[in-house]
């Protein structure tokens, strides 16, 4: 049983993820404002944030900041509507572990609250993301395997972080066109495959299996 805590300004919203997350097995608070949720980190101690970003009072990224500073530990996945690369990219270098898009599946919400539990809290910088061999620096955008760094674009960078992210699982084309490209539908669109290939041809040996009629897995050892 883990303790969360639902940061979400739509009182019906929260009162869904709250409901939902408890029927998971989970203790969960719930608050709707930046200065309430930092208010609650600061008094209890929670296993994971399920935290949105555009809060009255202050924003999601200010909340981050106050909660890494007194737990630099702190687990935080963040549930938006505001999906760009440019804010995915900002929650990570701030020390998000997850960043989930809306409108989100329930089932995937509850497997990376899961995921996310099972993931042990290091309180290492959040800099950088390592799996085996490979070395993902989330402020440089590169990664560093078998000596060589390897420059990456933008979708290059967050499809390569989110498989890292879930390595040992496989993350299937839908789940990867909206976490990436923030497409809610779009199944027949080939940009995944195009990705993926272009950082097979970066990188010094193979680091992305492909699971036929399913979709891709991080496989660096």
């Amino acid at each position: 049983m883990a303790r969360l805590l639902v940061v979400e300004d739509e009182a019906w919203l929260r009162a869904y993820l709250t409901r939902t997350l408890e029927a998971d097995g989970h203790v969960v608070d719930g608050t709707g404002s930046g200065p309430d949720a930092v208010h609650h980190l600061r008094d209890g101690e929670f296993d994971l944030v399920v935290l949105d970003l555009m809060l009255p009072g202050f924003d999601g990224f200010e909340v981050m900041r106050r909660a890494f500073d007194r737990r630099p530990d702190q687990r935080v996945l963040v549930l938006s509507a505001v999906v760009d690369v440019a804010t995915r990219v900002r929650c990570l270098r701030i020390g998000a572990v997850d960043f989930l898009g809306k409108p989100f599946a329930t089932a995937e919400l509850v497997e990376r609250v899961r995921t996310r539990l099972r993931t042990p809290a290091t309180g290492v910088s959040q800099r950088w993301l390592r799996v085996g061999e490979a070395t993902l620096d989330l402020e440089r955008q590169a990664l560093s395997m078998g000596g060589k760094d390897v420059p990456l674009s933008h979708r290059e960078f967050m499809l390569l972080g989110h498989l890292m992210r879930r390595a040992g699982e496989v993350c299937s084309r839908r789940e990867l066109l909206a976490s990436v490209w923030g497409y809610a539908d779009g199944p027949g669109s080939n940009v995944v495959g195009a990705t993926v290939r272009r950082i097979r041809g970066k990188v010094p040996r193979p680091v992305i299996e492909t699971v036929r009629n399913v979709g891709y897995a991080f496989s660096a050892g």
